[in-house]
């Protein structure tokens, strides 16, 4: 029984050191956005994931939201979604430019050591960023300027272009286990890696359409056949 308490008593204090941590920081680590795209272009006012962020800021009573992408041919621009600044930032992986599937040697490497800052370009509003520290700092202003008080709750897109979207965590994974780390610390970044994988699963909307329709959904959107305009 003795044993039991100290668990506990451990985990309350680790949960309340994430809580106040959280409330500190620059972001507030959501998770997992959605599994695979609707739409294309699927972060764009009116879009069901952008309503469904928006819909998370105004529970938390935020001004705006982060959602982190792979990069791949959009700008990034940031937009509102009702009453919401919309922010996006993606990271430009040097080594695998135009990667979908999953590399486990990289998951494991990431896992353990983290992702090191040299690895990556960042990309928001059509700027580049060369380093971290310059493309958080961007956001950051960007927040405060649209009125941001506290921490931006943060998502990564999650959704996935080719394969199990239950396996592969989907666009922007990596970014998100990157803020989280630098941001918190590897024990909480591991935290918000099994919270944000998890997300999806009780509060999106569209699961179980997403799981079910995986990869005609997948199919149609690299054949084009989800592209829209407004």
């Amino acid at each position: 029984m003795k044993w039991q308490l100290i668990i506990v008593l451990i985990l309350v204090l680790f949960g309340g050191y994430l809580f106040l941590s959280s409330l500190m920081g620059p972001v507030d680590p959501i998770g997992r956005l959605g599994f695979v795209k609707l739409a294309n272009p699927d972060m764009y006012p009116g879009h069901p994931h952008s309503q469904l962020l928006a819909q998370y800021a105004q529970q938390r009573g935020s001004k705006c939201a982060l959602v982190v992408h792979f990069a791949g041919d959009s700008n990034y621009r940031h937009y509102k979604e009702d009453n919401v600044t919309i922010i996006e930032l993606a990271f430009v992986d040097k080594v695998n430019k135009a990667k979908t599937d999953i590399d486990w040697n990289d998951v494991l490497q990431t896992f353990v050591f983290g992702i090191p800052k040299d690895r990556w370009q960042y990309k928001a509003d059509g700027l580049v960023f060369d380093n971290y520290d310059d493309a958080m700092a961007y956001v950051n202003n960007l927040a405060a300027k649209n009125g941001q008080q506290g921490p931006i709750p943060m998502v990564y897109h999650g959704t996935a272009r080719a394969g199990n979207p239950i396996i592969n965590q989907g666009c922007g994974f990596p970014l998100y286990v990157q803020i989280s780390w630098y941001q918190y610390g590897r024990v909480a970044a591991y935290y918000y890696i099994l919270k944000g994988m998890i997300q999806p699963y009780f509060s999106l909307p569209y699961r179980n359409f997403e799981l079910q329709h995986a990869s005609e959904l997948q199919y149609y959107y690299t054949n084009g056949m989800l592209d829209y305009e407004y």
